[in-house]
């Protein structure tokens, strides 16, 4: 026994040997080339008793020493010209304040559409390479297009998560794919599956900013539904919050925060003493504010002297052309767009304020990009009261339009408004086009301000380098001098496809790293390569459905633009150098196959149907929900559209003239509920803002146990089609009414399905929110017939 013990400690004591001779080479104790970074050997002594050994905890993992925090700011749907930095006519203090103490960027782009630039941006790859070709509602089975990025595309918050900082992501998500967003998961395209610590935001392309379907980490959380509630303030508090507590708590370690508003998307939401700021100030128009616009971009020095201003696409009207009433209304909507911006930076001025009094904005590297891509004009000809009206192709009645704004109801809780497509162009100075629109400058070009006070000694100075969103991750990388990850959790990863831009900030005249890129949305494509661009002549404007078609690859005419010398892309020279054109169509061709941008596909609206994709609901034809199961996301809910189903519910009343929901599905902007009203059971039918149908049983249910049910049979020959509903109680028929039309693609982007309650905004006016079952709910049955 006693040569046994001797044995096993001479071994010992042979491993700690060998684990203390072992050195990593340089000043960096830590191989931060594969994450999680690799445990660090023990260098302590281990004796036979505690007086002839050494302790040695293992090292924490810190990040290399002096490197800086991290704040990346990214609005949504803003373009190029909204803020004054930029020549617009917005106020946005904090843009400003960084612009004056950092470096403009006037040749930044993104990718003409939000869940693409935002993986793009996360991970440092193109967007077609992380599978995001779309939004996420959008996905479809071709590897460019699936909406699941790659384990070997590990992206900025599991980097510097395991290099040591803290990280946090608040605001608009976007980026879990659309049958991963259930309380079933999968979790691991959810931000703490990407290596944020901390989640407070929403997952979907949009969000009621006075009633958002938030989230904490992965559980749902209600907002507190007050008068006074706006989600950029609540936002804004979270994030103070936590950058003071962790400064309390660890001010010498560096945190990363990634910082999301999603308020000037659609619905564009401010408090109305924010709207009444901006009363009077667009009464000009639009064609007047581009030409104001584009000359104090001239003074600003935003754009080089002699940069004309494109000329407004026919499928604009002309300001003058419009009468009194659509100029009223449409200046309101511009002026509720312009206070949900001019709101929303102010809220981020209130956390630089934070940072500030902590010290520590000295050495915070900023990244403030204004939009995700250019503005967004989905609104179209009229503007809109809801904007899940054009992802089911129906037109709005100008007299409702026209009713909100005389009600002083535009930019308020009960709409999901956007403005017309006249001010989103208008948005885009200089350039042609909007959002979508990825071969023109007006889809892709964003506003973009660097501050870093420790280490940019240029203050308010322009950067006209070329360069794209997905420069951004290499850029933190080379500014925290950490390497890009070989490997993470075993697996290998692809290298970065961006390119850093740290170059710049001591040298403005340094030519562009990034010589070549590719711009793809909807077969709507463009390459840009040693200061020439090539990009396809939109078929229609973004706003307008067009038949798509199979041949998307032949059937476009392609522009060609000297942007280095021409900065607007005012001047096609096509015609004048056609053996350019082709070199640069074949360059992209080249780039396409590369990056997985191929099948190029121009469908739009059908791909929005959940069908597309994979679902939790599956095959199945029947479900069983219980009360309290709320939150169940479109992606995976039963899917009720364009087909014939029963709804039924098992109920117990011991009072009479109950009240609350069964069973909804959506809010205000479109959707369905069965609830009872006085002790009266209801059917109510939400078509996209535009109808509503209900029925109503004629009699107060019976005090007792009851089942309740909705029979609605489809009469529809394809999408959108009407249908007949039958209420039955206990077997027995008690109504009857026809529903004229029914939603045919999609219902919601944010709003959900919910048993025994409704969250979000309500299915109908004739209650608030919640509106929990007052009654006993037992179970709620949902058949596909």
């Amino acid at each position: 026994m006693k040569q046994i013990s001797v044995l096993l400690l001479l071994a010992i004591i042979t491993s700690f040997s060998v684990a203390n001779a072992q050195q990593n080479n340089g000043n960096d104790p830590f191989n931060r080339s594969i994450l999680p970074i690799p445990e660090q050997p023990f260098k302590g002594k281990i004796g036979i008793t505690p007086s002839d050994s050494e302790m040695d905890f293992p090292a924490m993992v810190t990040p290399p020493e002096g490197a800086p925090n991290v704040l990346i700011i990214m609005t949504d749907d803003v373009g190029f010209s909204a803020s004054e930095v930029f020549g617009g006519p917005i106020p946005t203090p904090a843009f400003d304040r960084l612009a004056k103490d950092g470096l403009i960027f006037n040749q930044f782009h993104t990718t003409a559409q939000c869940s693409p630039t935002r993986t793009g941006l996360l991970t440092g790859r193109n967007h077609h390479t992380g599978g995001n070709g779309s939004i996420m509602e959008l996905g479809v089975g071709y590897p460019g297009y699936n909406t699941l990025t790659s384990q070997s595309l590990v992206g900025i918050g599991t980097i510097l998560k395991e290099n040591g900082y803290n990280t946090a992501w608040y605001g608009k998500n976007h980026n879990v794919p659309d049958w991963h967003n259930s309380q079933a998961g999968p979790y691991d395209y959810w931000p703490t599956g990407l290596g944020f610590e901390y989640f407070y935001g929403f997952l979907g392309g949009d969000c009621h900013q006075f009633a958002p379907a938030l989230f904490e980490n992965t559980t749902p959380i209600e907002p507190p539904y007050k008068e006074d509630y706006h989600f950029d303030k609540d936002m804004a508090d979270q994030t103070i919050d936590r950058i003071r507590m962790l400064n309390s708590i660890a001010p010498e370690k560096p945190f990363m925060v990634y910082y999301t508003p999603g308020s000037t998307h659609a619905p564009h939401h401010a408090p109305k003493d924010w709207i009444k700021k901006f009363e009077g100030q667009f009464d000009m128009g639009w064609d007047e504010l581009r030409k104001e616009i584009h000359q104090k971009q001239l003074d600003l020095g935003i754009i080089p002297p002699g940069t004309k201003l494109t000329p407004r696409p026919d499928a604009i009207q002309a300001w003058d052309s419009l009468d009194k009433e659509h100029q009223e209304v449409f200046a309101r909507m511009m002026e509720v767009y312009a206070a949900a911006l001019s709101h929303c930076d102010y809220q981020i001025n209130r956390v630089l304020d934070a940072i500030e009094e902590t010290g520590r904005l000295d050495n915070t590297l900023v990244i403030y990009i204004q939009g995700d891509n250019g503005p967004g004009g989905e609104g179209g000809d009229t503007g809109l009261l809801n904007e899940i009206a054009v992802f089911n192709g129906v037109k709005e009645k100008w007299e409702d339009i026209r009713g909100a704004y005389e009600r002083d109801e535009l930019g308020g809780p009960l709409h999901f408004n956007h403005k017309p497509a006249g001010w989103a162009h208008s948005m885009a100075t200089p350039f042609q086009w909007t959002k979508i629109v990825a071969s023109h400058f007006g889809g892709t070009r964003n506003g973009m301000v660097i501050s870093w006070p420790d280490k940019i000694k240029a203050k308010g100075e322009i950067r006209s380098q070329f360069h794209h969103v997905i420069d951004v991750l290499p850029t933190v990388l080379e500014a925290t001098n950490i390497p890009a990850p070989t490997k993470v959790n075993g697996v290998d990863q692809k290298p970065m496809e961006g390119t850093s831009m740290v170059y710049t900030f001591d040298n403005p005249d340094a030519p562009s790293t990034r010589t070549t890129q590719y711009f793809e949305i909807f077969a709507r494509r463009a390459i840009y390569h040693d200061g020439w661009v090539a990009g396809t002549t939109p078929k229609s404007a973004p706003w307008i459905i067009v038949p798509t078609s199979e041949n998307a690859h032949t059937e476009y005419e392609w522009e060609l633009y000297n942007v280095a010398e021409d900065f607007s892309q005012s001047n096609d020279l096509a015609a004048e150098y056609p053996e350019k054109l082709q070199e640069m169509k074949d360059l992209f061709l080249v780039e396409a196959t590369k990056y997985n941008v191929l099948p190029l596909d121009d469908n739009i609206l059908p791909r929005f149907a959940v069908s597309n994709r994979p679902s939790h609901a599956g095959d199945r034809t029947s479900f069983t929900y219980y009360p309290g199961m709320v939150r169940i996301p479109e992606g995976s809910a039963p899917d009720l559209k364009n087909r014939s189903f029963s709804i039924s519910a098992e109920i117990n009343l011991t009072e009479e003239g109950t009240n609350g929901v069964i069973v909804t599905q959506g809010g205000r902007p479109a959707g369905y509920g069965l609830y009872l009203r006085d002790g009266k059971l209801v059917y109510h039918y939400n078509y996209v803002g535009t109808e509503r149908y209900e029925v109503v049983s004629k009699n107060a249910l019976p005090l007792g146990k009851s089942t309740v049910t909705i029979d609605f049979d489809y009469k529809g020959n394809g999408f959108g089609g009407p249908g007949i509903a039958t209420m039955l109680v206990n077997g027995k028929k008690v109504a009857k009414g026809e529903i004229g039309n029914t939603i045919p693609i999609r219902i919601s982007l944010d709003e959900t399905f919910d048993v025994g309650e409704d969250t979000g905004t309500p299915i109908s006016e004739d209650y608030e929110t919640p509106n929990h079952f007052e009654g006993e709910l037992i179970k709620v049955q949902i058949d596909y017939k």
